[in-house]
């Protein structure tokens, strides 16, 4: 139980990037907590000037007046006797980017409480929404759990169930869950404090991984189907998003499966035409199934055609490509480039 005295349960905030300042701002509102103090990255260049820039759950706890620390390695004895003086019931933490030492872990007499973007114990790791979207998962959700010294393998305490869109990207959904964390990390603090919520181990046979991405990991194999391909396209945006090669060059690639009709007309879904950015599609679109690419053509085949550039794919499938942005260049509708390239029948896409 929370100090009867003082009535409010201390929280440190441990968090870096945008996926945590909704669950920060949220519990700063909040009567019956105290944000001590918020941990986050030290500042970092960003950006074509390189210029030093704070991360946003710093600018959000400097905007609330919260103190904040900004070690350049947690586990340096300095922040343990940071936290130590500060004495937290417990630490909430969320996407901070390090590993905390396992002696740190006992400082707070509720220990850490972390927000996990998946279904524990399915993808345990950095990428979790990431990898879920490229597997082709249609459920996901988020977790809180309390940590231990292992990555991610502590024990559960809520969950939240959330469908993936058809169409959804990694951005859309981190902002849904995100937003979702708040109210999920305030139910579980809640129970918490009231001595009401216990924990639940995960069942390791069950876990899956979710790695940190790699650059090679947004290279396009067209030997994959037409719906893996866009699964992956929607996975990895922004970065490292979806590439190949043409004409000896790197372009990034934008586009999505086609399916044909019952009476054999193309069908399109007009939602995902012509964008020139794959984050600015929407996620409630129907699913989209691929079709049949003509015999004979092998995965990475270009065809011009009047109604669009299309590609073959593995498994007897095509996409359609919607934008295509080469090496130096800028984004471009894919008819557009077509045109302006004099893109030819039978060209192909390759990795070379």
């Amino acid at each position: 139980m929370v100090d009867p005295v003082r009535q409010r349960m201390k929280i440190v905030f441990c968090g870096t990037p945008q996926f945590a300042v909704p669950t920060l701002k949220f519990l700063l509102t909040q009567k019956e907590f105290e944000i001590a103090a918020v941990i986050t990255q030290p500042d970092r260049p960003s950006g074509r000037g390189m210029k030093l820039t704070a991360s946003p759950v710093k600018e959000a706890a400097v905007a609330a007046g919260v103190p904040v620390h900004q070690p350049e390695k947690i586990r340096a004895p300095e922040m343990q006797a940071t936290l130590e003086a500060i004495a937290p019931d417990c630490i909430v933490i969320i996407a901070y980017g390090q590993i905390i030492p396992a002696r740190l872990l006992p400082i707070a007499r509720y220990g850490w409480i972390n927000l996990h973007a998946s279904l524990l114990p399915k993808y345990r790791g950095a990428a979790p929404i990431n990898w879920a979207i490229v597997n082709g998962e249609t459920v996901s959700g988020i977790t809180t759990m309390r940590i231990d010294a292992g990555m991610d393998t502590g024990e559960m305490l809520l969950q939240h169930e959330m469908p993936i869109g058809a169409n959804e990207t990694a951005p859309e959904l981190a902002t849904r869950m995100s937003e979702a964390g708040a109210p999920l990390m305030l139910e579980t603090l809640r129970g918490i404090a009231a001595g009401t919520l216990n924990g639940r181990a995960q069942d390791s046979a069950a876990a899956t991984y979710a790695p940190m991405m790699k650059k090679e990991d947004g290279r396009i194999d067209w030997s994959r189907t037409a719906a893996e391909i866009y699964n992956r396209m929607r996975g990895f945006a922004p970065w490292p998003g979806a590439f190949s090669v043409l004409r000896g060059k790197t372009c990034q690639i934008l586009g999505h499966p086609v399916s044909k009709d019952g009476e054999g007309r193309e069908e399109q879904n007009p939602d995902l035409d012509n964008r020139s950015e794959l984050a600015d599609m929407g996620h409630n679109s129907a699913p989209l199934h691929p079709r049949s690419a003509r015999p004979g053509h092998e995965p990475g085949t270009i065809h011009v055609r009047q109604s669009g550039l299309y590609v073959s794919c593995g498994g007897a499938t095509e996409m359609r490509v919607t934008s295509v942005k080469m090496e130096g260049g800028r984004a471009m509708d894919a008819v557009e480039y077509a045109r302006g390239a004099r893109l030819t029948e039978g060209e192909r896409f390759g990795n070379a």
